[in-house]
């Protein structure tokens, strides 16, 4: 809303990725303009920017109080994650000094085309006609934030309002909103891990019991991004009388907290169906895939506000209730890196491929003797040299003779007992003690 001289009145921010969308995480520095287009000179008391975030959570339940009285319940809570004001234009905007004859750059917080005429004793600026641009710059928190949301009965919010005050005249607002996503890597070992789950279910009819229902899924990790194909393996065995049809279906989680209640919204993602399966048939799901929407990231650190999912896997049986296994994801803002799916499919293969693999029933035994030792290179060794026939001596014959010898045979009974129990021999010939 525009009124008098000022005919457009906006916020804009400073954009550097290729969308064109404002989209920063913790620690970021936003920064933006305020744009101030006018027709005539106007006389300006303050232009002030109030940049803000928070989680908020409001709903309203329906109480009876007795037979003729009813209330209703309010549910509200909220979380400030950014509170940060500036003076663009006013007293309180930061000192700057002018010397005559130079030209000065216009900074974050000195307003361009601006003039402090005969107005400067009544605390008024004065803004002549045309386009005027104020920059201004603030931090995000180094903290953990929550990443903006829009749900049911909550929202995730940061925007930057600026407000331009003038003598006698109502404030103009305006506010831009900004996004914020908290990032979350699924290159970790947790997000990486693969999910399971095995179950079963035996229908029954009065005193009649049919053959049970089995169900098998498996999917290659926990964390995915928006835009990517989730791979389904699945085994779904029909062994009762009805006929069934295998599904899956990705689910959004929404829970929010205020005084103590909770309150929780189930929305669906994305679903597929596969072919309708007959008594005593079986189907086999190898790598199903099921594409991600976009979709907001799963918010797990808000304290008011949980945004959670899910994948799905469930057997549609006609007349009673579903067989269903739910496998958690996590939606993240970080893709997965090259090598990490070649890390993931190499470590996959290998943790299915071990299981075919099994350990020997009875260690072999070592090779014997004799299949080492021949009989001629045993005799070989006994035969001494006529050279060395004087040195046919106990020792010497003993060393050839035990060159090629088989080792003792193995015993529990030790040869040489300890000689700690016995009493110690004196020898006359031993060194004195000193």
């Amino acid at each position: 809303m525009v009124l008098g001289k000022v005919k457009s009145f906006t916020v804009s921010y400073d954009c550097l990725n290729d969308s064109n969308v404002p989209v920063f995480s913790s620690g970021d520095c936003v920064s933006g303009r305020v744009v101030v287009e006018v027709t005539g000179e106007i006389r300006v008391k303050s232009l002030k920017i109030h940049a803000k975030g928070f989680a908020k959570v409001r709903w309203t339940e329906s109480r009876n109080a007795g037979s003729n009285t009813a209330y209703t319940q309010n549910y509200t809570e909220e979380v400030e994650y950014l509170n940060h004001k500036d003076v663009l234009i006013g007293h309180e905007r930061d000192a700057f000094i002018m010397y005559p004859g130079t030209v000065y750059m216009c900074l974050e917080k000195c307003p361009p085309y601006v003039s402090d005429d005969d107005n400067s004793e009544e605390g008024l600026t004065t803004i002549h006609s045309g386009r005027h641009e104020y920059a201004f710059s603030l931090e995000l928190p180094q903290t953990p934030l929550a990443t903006s949301f829009e749900g049911k009965h909550g929202s995730v919010r940061y925007w930057v309002k600026a407000e331009l005050h003038r003598p006698w005249l109502l404030p103009i607002k305006t506010k831009k909103e900004f996004t914020v996503f908290e990032h979350i890597d699924i290159n970790t070992p947790l997000l990486l891990s693969p999910q399971a789950g095995t179950k079963d279910k035996t229908l029954c009819c009065w005193f009649c019991t049919s053959g049970p229902i089995s169900l098998s899924a498996k999917i290659e990790r926990k964390g995915y991004t928006p835009g990517e194909s989730i791979q389904i393996f699945a085994e779904i065995e029909n062994c009762s009388s009805r006929m069934v049809v295998p599904k899956a279906a990705i689910y959004q989680t929404q829970t929010f907290y205020a005084k103590g209640k909770m309150k929780e919204v189930k929305q669906l993602v994305a679903n597929l169906r596969g072919e309708s399966l007959s008594s005593g048939k079986t189907e086999t799901w190898s790598g199903k895939m099921l594409k991600i929407p976009p979709v907001s990231p799963s918010i797990l650190d808000c304290s008011i506000i949980r945004v959670e999912y899910s994948l799905m896997v469930y057997v549609d049986i006609p007349g009673a209730i579903n067989l269903s296994l739910n496998l958690p994801l996590v939606i993240g803002t970080i893709p997965l890196h090259p090598f990490g799916s070649r890390t993931s499919s190499v470590s996959s293969q290998c943790s299915m491929s071990w299981l075919g693999l099994g350990l020997p029933e009875r260690p072999e035994a070592p090779p014997s003797y004799a299949e080492i030792v021949t009989e001629e290179q045993r005799q070989s060794s006994l035969d001494v040299p006529a050279a060395r026939e004087d040195l046919d001596g106990p020792l010497f014959a003993y060393i050839h003779e035990f060159r090629f010898q088989p080792p003792p045979l193995y015993s529990e009974i030790d040869p040489n007992p300890d000689q700690a129990g016995r009493p110690e021999v004196h020898r006359p010939d031993a060194c004195p003690s000193r």
